[in-house]
């Protein structure tokens, strides 16, 4: 038994626990610059509300160098015409589209051409590292359907500020504040003089690596409120309901958003019957096929 090594007691600091809390406390003067206040609800977004349609649609993009490309697109589906009976009367429809787009690390230009006579331009220029300025017009041959918007984004250590304006005496600014490494805050004005109308809302944004949550209520009587689960890599489901205080109207849906190799399924069904499926599909180099449908 004299051979017998007696067992080594380890002691643990009584610092390290405090250590190891102290190492976890947040460090508020280095907290992450939040996203643009206008795309708080970005996630709910992009799996509920894709840009549908009734048909299908061949989009094909091709690049004629680094920074130019030229892109084409044709879809056909039905669309729905006025008609003063309840029947919904919708009638066979195509329509093709013209891009230009030049991309470079500090400019971003991107115009569509359709058949049907609209114009679509948009803007994106870094004018510093810190400031961003964004431009989106439309133009149709219908009466006071044309439309023009500037925005200002200025991205803080831990804040982003905008301001906007646009054609009908319409002007905004937005605050949107980073409280937490989780929890952004902020604030938004609007006053619109050609309706004379003038509003202020609120947000916060909560933020983890396999949820984001997000509220927002404004003086308008829009209250909104979204909720994104990232189940994997290439799976996220998403809910959103949205009530009016003043109108009492309300809608509530929820979806999905799935990716896989060559193709990305949404699909969603809202409080009001309405049932939604997005199909994109990767055919080529430059070449999508994307099938939408919607039932009521």
């Amino acid at each position: 038994m004299a051979g017998l090594v007696p067992p080594v007691t380890t002691t643990i600091p009584a610092d390290a626990s405090k250590t190891k809390k102290a190492d976890e406390k947040t460090d508020y003067m280095n907290l992450p610059c939040p996203i643009p206040f206008e795309e708080i609800h970005r996630e709910a977004l992009m799996s509920l509300k894709p840009e549908t349609f009734e048909g299908l649609r061949f989009d094909f993009t091709k690049g004629l160098n680094q920074k130019f490309s030229l892109s084409h697109s044709v879809s056909m589906g039905p669309t729905e015409i006025p008609s003063q009976s309840a029947e919904t009367i919708k009638i066979p429809t195509s329509h093709y589209e013209f891009g230009a787009n030049y991309i470079d690390p500090n400019l971003m230009l991107i115009g569509r051409v359709l058949t049907d006579g609209r114009l679509n331009a948009r803007v994106k220029w870094d004018l510093t590292d810190n400031l961003t300025v964004k431009a989106n017009a439309q133009l149709t041959n219908e009466p006071h359907m044309s439309h023009g918007m500037f925005n200002f984004d200025y991205k803080g250590k831990d804040y982003r500020s905008q301001f906007q304006i646009g054609n009908g005496a319409l002007f905004g600014a937005s605050y949107f504040q980073s409280v937490t490494p989780h929890l952004s805050l902020g604030g938004e004005v609007f006053w619109a003089g050609q309706h004379r109308k003038s509003g202020i809302g609120y947000a916060g944004r909560y933020e983890t690596d396999k949820m984001v949550a997000t509220g927002q209520v404004a003086s308008t009587g829009m209250v909104a409120l979204s909720y994104v689960q990232k189940v994997s890599e290439k799976v996220s489901l998403a809910s959103d309901f949205m009530y009016n205080y003043m109108s009492k109207d309300v809608t509530a849906s929820v979806g999905y958003d799935y990716i896989l190799r060559q193709c990305r399924l949404r699909g969603k069904i809202d409080s009001n019957g309405c049932t939604t499926a997005f199909l994109e599909e990767r055919l080529n180099m430059g070449l999508n096929f994307i099938l939408s449908a919607e039932v009521r």
